[in-house]
């Protein structure tokens, strides 16, 4: 069975040739007008564009918590992006990595557990989050269509605009596509965003644990005690490579975490206000419901996998005390034992979002509680 733990960040770099093409070596003048206008007037202009759009007395209170939402989100998906792009360097050498260590993978009981575990959950994590991003995708062309037939001319968010568009015509219909296409990229924009940190961290995890399986199952072949040795400084070498590979994570990671989890909390908190104070109709309250099942999607399974890449650094230096050492030269045994200690250290520097939050389970249910306790102030507020 081939082992390509790349394969699942193909329709990323597709994605990311489309958001920056001269990294990828397009340096054409098109190519740079096309990145200023993408750069200015979506990913910059946009979220002035719809948070100004809080301030026209016109707005009413639907459409203010509606606005408030996409700023945010908007906001949130631009400093995202700009933390990611900055990174694609490392996060091509991730990917050489990544190649490097699936051409270790050798025994049965590693393949088993590439093809049982490691595989299905990317497949189920990836197919979740592009499952929610094409249904979301699929639901707003029903939703733009309803809102351009509206009799008198509605735009998709209430929003600051320099010229009269509500008489109709081509300054209504240019300023609602403009909307729409600042939504499609936007999305594109957070898928990128949301699927690289969980895959990157499951791919890691899975690693580690395909790398316990081969240290543990070291020195019980009967071959010459040299050649077990040369085993092991292989081993060496692939613990390097996957420190260095966590290494690079962090440092991707760790600004986009931060961002996520202040702006998701902030996020949950005015969806739950709007559904628990204000009437809503089906659509409207459809709308939040799928849209707080998007910001769950978004911080869950980083959290998750951060989780589980840690419960894997805690079973390394088990899995080296389980390899066949005590039967081995002093030399070996004396390798062993720096082995273990480098490995002990590793759970004292979790995976942190902008040094100041650890990223893992514990985060996500803080996060919700976060939104929670703003949701009680707000309620509170709202009584008195």
């Amino acid at each position: 069975m081939v082992i390509d733990s790349t394969h699942a960040y193909r329709p990323l770099w597709h994605f990311f040739r489309v958001l920056a093409p001269t990294f990828f070596g397009a340096r054409s003048r098109a190519v740079y007008v096309y990145m200023a206008l993408l750069h200015l007037l979506i990913t910059a202009l946009f979220p002035i564009h719809v948070g100004l759009g809080l301030l026209l007395p016109t707005t009413t209170r639907a459409d203010l918590f509606k606005c408030l939402t996409i700023t945010i989100m908007s906001i949130s998906c631009s400093l995202k992006h700009y933390a990611q792009i900055w990174r694609l360097p490392d996060m091509l050498e991730i990917e050489g990595i990544l190649s490097q260590l699936d051409k270790r993978v050798q025994s049965t009981a590693e393949h088993q557990y590439y093809r049982n575990t490691l595989q299905k959950q990317v497949n189920r994590l990836t197919g979740c989050i592009y499952s929610s991003y094409t249904f979301v995708y699929g639901l707003s062309v029903p939703v733009a269509i309803l809102i351009l037939l509206t009799d008198p001319p509605k735009l998709l968010y209430e929003a600051y605009v320099p010229f009269d568009w509500q008489t109709g015509g081509l300054p209504y219909y240019g300023i609602f596509i403009y909307q729409y296409i600042c939504i499609l990229v936007k999305a594109f924009v957070g898928l990128t965003n949301d699927i690289y940190t969980p895959l990157t961290l499951c791919n890691i995890a899975g690693h580690m644990h395909l790398f316990s399986i081969r240290m543990s199952h070291l020195g019980y072949r009967k071959i010459p005690e040299n050649q077990t040795y040369q085993q092991l400084r292989l081993y060496f070498e692939d613990y390097r490579l996957l420190m260095r590979m966590v290494k690079l994570t962090r440092k991707i990671i760790s600004p986009v975490q931060l961002v996520q989890i202040l702006f998701c909390g902030i996020s949950m908190c005015i969806i739950v206000s709007q559904m628990a104070f204000y009437e809503m109709d089906t659509t409207v309250l459809a709308f939040n419901v799928v849209l707080l099942a998007v910001v769950c999607v978004q911080i869950f399974p980083s959290c998750y996998f951060a989780s589980v890449v840690t419960e894997r650094m805690d079973q390394l230096p088990y899995a080296v005390f389980s390899s066949n050492w005590y039967e081995q030269s002093r030399r070996y045994r004396q390798n062993v034992v720096t082995f273990t200690q480098l490995t002990l250290r590793l759970t004292d520097d979790p995976f942190m979002a902008g040094g100041l939050i650890v990223i893992n389970l514990d985060t996500f249910f803080a996060t919700v509680k976060m939104a929670y306790s703003l949701f009680a102030v707000i309620s509170q507020v709202k009584m008195n």
